[in-house]
């Protein structure tokens, strides 16, 4: 560690040439730049550098190599797992970098890497073009796509990392560096699904796609129709187009337009048909899901960006969030599904979630470290509350999920929708073959592990 002497030479010179915002403890701002969006985190970074742009970015991995200190970096959405904040070290905080550039006649998209899916949702969705997204409006694009990509859009689309085209990056030794299929080619495949491992990416590229209509079917059940739901939800899914996607969720029910007065706080099941089509074709494909026992319903066109915001959680709330991709869905694992239902904690945000895959995500390059693309169902339990009284509770409900559905689990797993649940779990998240030969990319570009807070590889 440098000398306080040279310490406070090198911030202030930071402070100097950065055209963002600096912050130390004790500076106003502080608190607020080291508030992220899981409740559950708290800490106390040395320095948060607020990059305006990418020489930014280059001064502050210096600063920190030059002090050794930890780096973490932050995009424009969630780090649930915390891993945006260090204590004692730099954050290299991205969000002030939030530019979407569309190029309509290429169909891409240039993406810089503190912007979240809403900024690249209303960036695209004039020029009738979208490409693969998350599920909420507040998840940050670089570290959703690096880490692979699950959306709405992806049995249409394939996974966001099937529609990258180019990273810009800034190494742990402060260099500029561009990765796409003809330049650097083995951090560009590492970048699929390797999140960020290997550098700040200050920029991304993403493949757009034609999408002039989004339409979605919501239909709002009572638990004892549950079974039922999901049975019908499945059915419908593996017998429809690749337009069609969505989930089965258990929550508590919100206190929504759409939700009656009397059932908001109740738990009910709804059943989400999201459709990349026109409203004819959906209605069709969801005729099934509509002639269930339901409450309430929501039927027929919405704009994209808007459907992704249906599903956005406050921040500041308690998060912990976990997965399990499975071989199918069978009617035993429905019923265990839905059985796990009746212990979930309600009146708290949590939800229970079980959603499809197939489609142009099996069909996509195999040769990516994503290895539950051939899971065709998945189980994403993820616990949201306010009071940390309800800490042990919402989380175990969340590992007794996982438990539950473990016996038709492929063992791969999106680490996107994980925390930090060890280094077999990472390697599951890579496969195995996958993570000796991202281990050697990272002795390339990152040889000392300076980007370690993520679901991290060692060098080799």
């Amino acid at each position: 560690m440098a000398s306080l002497s040279k310490a406070g030479a090198a911030l202030a010179a930071l402070r100097e040439e950065c055209t963002g915002e600096i912050f130390a403890p004790g500076d106003p701002g502080y608190h607020e730049a080291r508030t992220v969006f899981n409740g559950m985190i708290d800490r106390r970074p040395a320095v948060i550098a607020q990059c305006a742009h990418e020489d930014d970015v280059v001064r502050a991995v210096r600063f920190a190599r030059e002090l050794d200190l930890p780096v973490a970096v932050r995009g424009g959405g969630h780090s649930v797992a915390g891993q945006a904040l260090c204590d004692g070290g730099l954050v290299v905080d991205l969000r002030r970098m939030h530019e979407v550039t569309v190029h309509p006649a290429a169909e891409a998209v240039r993406v810089r890497g503190g912007a979240t899916i809403s900024h690249l949702d209303r960036a695209t969705q004039p020029f009738g073009l979208a490409t693969t997204g998350g599920r909420a409006s507040t998840t940050g694009v670089g570290g959703f796509v690096l880490g692979g990509g699950s959306g709405w859009l992806d049995r249409c689309f394939g996974l966001a990392v099937d529609n990258l085209l180019g990273v810009e990056l800034v190494t742990a030794d402060g260099r500029k560096v561009h990765a796409n299929a003809d330049e650097n080619p083995d951090l560009f495949w590492a970048l699929h699904g390797g999140g960020g491992n290997f550098g700040v990416a200050t920029a991304i590229t993403l493949k757009l796609h034609e999408m002039p209509e989004f339409c979605i079917a919501l239909v709002l059940c009572r638990p004892e129709f549950g079974r039922e739901a999901v049975r019908t939800f499945r059915d419908v899914i593996e017998a429809g187009p690749d337009e069609a996607s969505g989930a089965v969720l258990y929550l508590t029910a919100p206190p929504a337009e759409f939700v009656p007065p009397h059932l908001v706080g109740s738990l009910m099941c709804a059943v989400l048909l999201t459709y990349a089509g026109a409203e004819s074709d959906m209605r069709k494909t969801a005729e099934p899901l509509l002639a269930l026992p339901h409450e309430a319903e929501v039927v027929g066109p919405m704009p994209y960006a808007d459907v992704q915001c249906m599903l956005d959680d406050p921040p500041g709330m308690r998060n912990y969030w976990s997965a399990e991709y499975l071989t199918g869905l069978p009617d035993q694992l429905v019923d265990v599904f839905c059985a796990r239902a009746d212990s979930l904690p309600v009146g708290t945000g949590t939800q229970h979630s079980v959603f499809p895959q197939g489609g142009a995500i099996a069909e996509g390059p195999h040769t990516y470290p994503v290895p539950y693309r051939d899971a065709p169902w998945g189980v994403h339990p993820f616990g949201i509350w306010e009071d940390p009284a309800d800490d042990e509770r919402c989380v175990r409900w969340v590992r007794d999920v996982r438990a539950d559905v473990r016996p038709w689990s492929t063992g791969a797993v999106y680490l996107n929708f994980i925390g930090d649940e060890g280094t077999d779990r990472v390697v599951a998240g890579l496969g195995e073959e996958n993570a000796r030969r991202l281990a050697e990319v990272k002795r390339t570009y990152d040889p000392d592990n300076v980007f370690r807070f993520n679901h991290n590889i060692r060098p080799a």
